[in-house]
């Protein structure tokens, strides 16, 4: 048995080094957050729930998204040991120009709405980070304020195609004006999909002055107090809309779109074009044929059609069918790094995040979402190296297991 002894201060001195106290409560709160679930738990306490509702809610009975995130999570990783991985590279090319990381910001809808500093926050981050950022035709900052806020920044601008084509047209020469480089045509869209999260809640656009909404308002006084003193929500695609956003989708967008549309843009639009909302590999296989320079496997994050396929799973099926060659993007149901790392392991080009970047927002503004790229960043790196891939093209279908 051991003899005891007080230890003396000189061999405790060197065990005592407390962690500085970090009195700036976003950068305290931030700094907590580990993983991208980390941050939507923060974005969950500090935004109105109709708001979070909207953001992280999906059709239905929300089983394409969780489908999605079901399967990133229950997929199996077959690691390729003895590489050298002491210099990992990130980078890849997307839509023919260099990306720092295999993933983008997504294009998402009512951005100011969930934290007031928006899409301005999103696009400055993504030029720090140096990947490309996608507006949305929903956006709530216009092609030339995003333009204003990060002249150097890879931006493209997604079009949903009206029942009027000349807002579309206006909207499309508009973004070329301000330096989008690409622009993204959405196609899942003919109808606005049931939200029951929204329909729950009341959920209009922009949030309105109810009972419910102002008891809300005193759990969460940082975002309305944000939300009345700042510049009021407008939108690059129309002035101002009371009422639902299905209902505004029903309202404006165009049922009866077909190929003939897409000729259309292609006449319109000189830049790439991102085709985003494919689903099966024959509509894969007509978006090329028909000129699009790329594609975007995507359920709408599972915010339209329930039940609809997993776009992960559709990867090999496409590459199968198309070859190496054609450029295929993928998105919905991103949560991490290794998410990234597996879906371009089994084809994609690059991914698209949304609701990642929209969590780090909520949590904390511009700061926020650069804690969401951080996160994501780092873990790319990390799986990469336990996977034994050196750089993005060593990845491929033989480090994934689907379930």
């Amino acid at each position: 048995m051991s003899d005891r002894q007080l230890p003396k201060w000189s061999e405790l001195k060197p065990l005592l080094r407390p962690k500085p106290v970090e009195l700036n409560a976003r950068k305290r709160r931030l700094a907590s957050a580990l993983t991208i679930a980390d941050l939507r738990e923060v974005a969950r306490r500090r935004t109105p729930r109709s708001v979070f509702d909207y953001t992280d809610g999906a059709a239905e009975a929300e089983l394409s998204l969780g489908r999605a995130r079901a399967t990133f999570r229950d997929l199996t990783f077959q690691p390729s040991v003895l590489r050298d991985v002491g210099d990992i590279d990130t980078t890849t090319t997307v839509l023919g120009q260099p990306s720092a990381q295999p993933f983008g910001f997504g294009p998402t809808g009512f951005t100011r709405m969930m934290q007031h500093e928006g899409e301005r926050a999103v696009v400055r981050v993504a030029e720090r980070v140096g990947i490309p950022y996608g507006l949305s035709t929903l956006g709530t900052t216009d092609v030339e304020g995003v333009a204003e806020a990060s002249p150097g920044a890879r931006k493209w601008f997604q079009l949903y195609v009206w029942r009027d084509h000349g807002p579309a047209e206006e909207l499309m020469a508009r973004a070329k004006a301000a330096g989008f480089e690409a622009l993204i045509l959405t196609v899942d869209v003919p109808v606005a999909g049931v939200r029951l999260r929204d329909v729950r809640n009341g959920f209009n656009i922009p949030p309105a002055l109810s009972a419910k909404t102002v008891l809300d308002g005193a759990m969460h006084p940082n975002w309305w107090v944000n939300f009345l003193t700042t510049e009021p929500l407008r939108f690059a695609s129309l002035d101002r809309w009371d009422g639902t956003v299905a209902e505004m989708m029903n309202a404006l967008f165009d049922p009866t779109m077909t190929l003939e549309d897409l000729d259309w843009v292609r006449s319109t639009w000189d830049g790439p074009l991102v085709v985003k909302g494919i689903q099966t590999v024959d509509d894969a296989r007509r978006m090329f044929d028909a000129g699009a320079d790329a594609i975007v496997l995507s359920n709408h994050g599972g915010r339209q059609l329930d039940k609809a396929p997993v776009p992960v799973r559709l990867l090999p099926e496409v590459r199968e069918a198309l070859g190496d060659e054609p450029e295929v993007m993928v998105d919905t149901g991103v949560m991490s790094g290794s998410d990234v790392v597996a879906a371009m392991a089994l084809g994609a080009s690059s991914v698209l995040v949304g609701r990642a970047y929209l969590y780090g927002l909520m949590a904390g503004g511009e700061a926020g979402v650069e804690r969401a790229a951080q996160i994501l960043s780092t873990e790319v790196r990390r799986t990469m190296a336990l996977l034994g891939a050196r750089r993005i093209a060593d990845l491929g279908p033989q480090h994934v297991r689907l379930p």
